[in-house]
């Protein structure tokens, strides 16, 4: 009787497993949770870690310093992926700030103006982004600094119209993030632009909020 049970579940076992097609088995020894990252999820996640570590909010200052000594946006003729002049000379300017804070790592994003298909204007606006990273590189800036080019297409106009607007065909150069510490190399200055914010944040309004041993027992 033990051997016919034993039989039988190794019978239903083999049936179960051919059943199963090739990439079922596969997926088996893949890491727990390896499906659900789709593209979305790490993006989050890795927008927490920066906020608890501070990072975040060094990246959103250094952007700022960075739109206000250099002009992050270029724009771009109808319909075109081409640097003129003036998208160069911005470029240059671009470049020089980047060698000078040479820990922080770069983003370049791709827009277009509302005219043409949604999907022409992304593939648009990924040569545009592309366009503006290898300038940057030809300029002498690493490409791995340049982590990555974004599409955006027409999806986010800053002027609201159906017609050509040379404001919305445009690439914006943000800062991402920062080189890993085992890489950085901490130069004068970037040394400074720490200091500039230890001093901020020294000066910040700070609520302080009296110790109250009652509430403390209430709360235990």
């Amino acid at each position: 009787m033990t051997n016919f049970k034993l039989i039988a579940l190794t019978t239903t076992a083999a049936l179960a497993l051919s059943a199963c097609t090739p990439n079922t088995i596969a997926d088996f020894y893949r890491p727990a949770g390896d499906d659900l990252d789709t593209g979305s999820f790490g993006n989050p996640t890795m927008n927490n870690i920066q906020v608890m570590t501070g990072e975040l909010n060094a990246i959103i200052n250094l952007t700022r310093k960075f739109a206000d000594e250099a002009p992050a946006t270029i724009n771009f003729a109808f319909d075109s992926a081409a640097l003129d002049a003036e998208a160069q000379a911005a470029l240059r300017q671009q470049a020089a700030w980047i060698k000078e804070y040479n820990l922080a790592r770069f983003r370049v994003y791709g827009h277009t103006d509302k005219v043409g298909s949604d999907g022409y204007n992304r593939s648009l606006g990924l040569r545009r982004a592309r366009a503006a990273v290898n300038f940057l590189v030809a300029q002498g800036i690493d490409r791995s600094r340049l982590e990555a080019v974004v599409s955006f297409g027409e999806t986010q106009p800053l002027v609201l119209t159906e017609n050509r607007e040379r404001k919305n065909r445009r690439t914006v150069t943000e800062v991402s993030g920062f080189i890993k510490p085992r890489d950085q190399i901490l130069d004068g200055k970037y040394g400074l632009f720490v200091y500039d914010e230890y001093r901020r944040s020294a000066t910040e309004t700070h609520v302080d909020v009296p110790f109250d041993p009652e509430a403390s027992r209430e709360e235990r």
